[in-house]
């Protein structure tokens, strides 16, 4: 009997998760990913009566398909593994904070292609979502890494979304699809939010829209990081948050980001899930909990997946607790099947189990840090993005 429930596309291989274990800012974390999925019965063709889950392993991607945006001087070096030379190694990023490390060309192929093959997944009718955990690199620039970041897998997905087109309904050209980015992650989406800046003028097929915390001298400063203005892309928002960012602040701006949807209508999403702004993270910025009261991050992926309309690929990006990393998106994986755990899930016995200690259930609750986000400067964001969304209608009606 056909099986007719639809598709959530998990994309992970074993190669996978070994290079991206590799990963300097996230050693291990990838394992700890996969294998609490998996023990937690995510993967097994029955878990969900409302979607089924199709295990899909990553294509490499190819030096052209990296090359449509990354420049062929990065390409060039960080694709041979016998580079070392420490002059070229600063004017890519590589230092610092995005250190060479072994596996780091298989990695570039495997992350650039996972986001590629999540775009051919959702082109398959069977398909309406994709998982790519460990993607959502967004702080990529076009010539360097930068920021744990050395692939702009979002951008790569990104760029093949927007070639997507759909045929007319009888004669005509064909209809050129519209794509959101949001990003949920604490830092400001930097790499994403700037390829796309202002390429819009013309047809406005892609926004991008990121919600971090943003502070004198906190990574990464850019003058796109700061509420829109009258005079901004409206292409290109921003909603930067203060200390102790809360479900309760979460759930106000939340009313922004629907706003904003709702005028711009798109056909797919690209949800970056980055989970460093939930408590217990070692950047101790938000206060975010995993849900599922509202405005919680379990809550606002659910609007997203279950109330929006189109096609969605969710991704991985920050996270620094990796226990807490895994349990969320296992957490957040069963939204997407359409069949939630309970937070009260208690962790299986498995190899990392001792690392889950000492609450060994699937929770991230909130701490008690003050929510600096007043009731004032909530009202300034709202009065922010209403105009905003003023201006997007009407450029959109053109």
């Amino acid at each position: 009997m056909e099986d007719t429930r639809p598709g959530v596309a998990y994309i992970a291989s074993l190669e996978l998760l070994k290079v991206a274990s590799r990963l300097p800012s996230n050693k291990n974390r990838s394992a700890l990913v996969h294998t609490l999925a998996r023990n937690l019965d995510l993967f097994a063709g029955d878990f969900s009566p409302a979607r089924r889950i199709v295990l899909t392993p990553p294509q490499n991607a190819t030096f052209k398909e990296l090359n449509n945006y990354h420049t062929k001087e990065y390409l060039d070096f960080v694709l041979d593994p016998n580079n070392g030379d420490e002059k070229t190694k600063a004017e890519l990023g590589l230092e610092d904070d995005c250190p060479t490390f072994e596996g780091m060309a298989d990695y570039i192929r495997l992350v650039g292609g996972a986001a590629l093959t999540a775009v051919s997944m959702l082109r398959e009718a069977q398909c309406d979502l994709a998982v790519f955990w460990d993607g959502g690199r967004h702080h990529a620039q076009k010539e360097k890494a930068a920021g744990f970041c050395y692939v702009a897998d979002c951008t790569l997905a990104l760029m093949a979304l927007r070639r997507i087109t759909q045929p007319p309904p009888s004669t005509g050209p064909s209809i050129k699809m519209r794509t959101m980015y949001l990003d949920l992650d604490l830092h400001f989406s930097d790499g994403v939010s700037h390829a796309f800046h202002k390429t819009s003028t013309g047809s406005a097929q892609l926004l991008t829209f990121s919600i971090h915390h943003a502070a004198p001298g906190f990574f990464p400063v850019s003058p796109l990081a700061a509420l829109p203005s009258p005079d901004s892309d409206p292409f290109t928002l921003s909603l930067p948050l203060r200390l102790g960012a809360s479900n309760r602040t979460f759930k106000r701006a939340w009313k922004c980001v629907e706003r904003v949807r709702t005028a711009f209508d798109p056909d797919f999403v690209v949800l970056q899930c980055g989970v460093d702004g939930l408590a217990g993270d070692p950047c101790a910025i938000f206060n975010w909990s995993l849900g599922p009261e509202e405005g919680s991050l379990g809550w606002c992926v659910s609007q997203v997946v279950n109330t929006w309309r189109g096609k969605k690929i969710l991704l991985g990006g920050g996270g620094y607790n990796s226990p807490n990393a895994a349990r969320a998106w296992a957490y957040l994986t069963s939204i997407a099947l359409g069949h939630p755990l309970s937070l009260d899930t208690e962790i299986p016995d498995h190899a990392h189990f001792p690392l889950y200690a000492p609450s060994f259930t699937l929770d991230v609750p909130a701490g008690n840090m003050q929510d600096q986000n007043s009731d004032d400067y909530l009202d300034t964001v709202d009065s922010a993005f209403e105009s905003i969304s003023t201006i997007l209608t009407e450029r959109l009606a053109k």
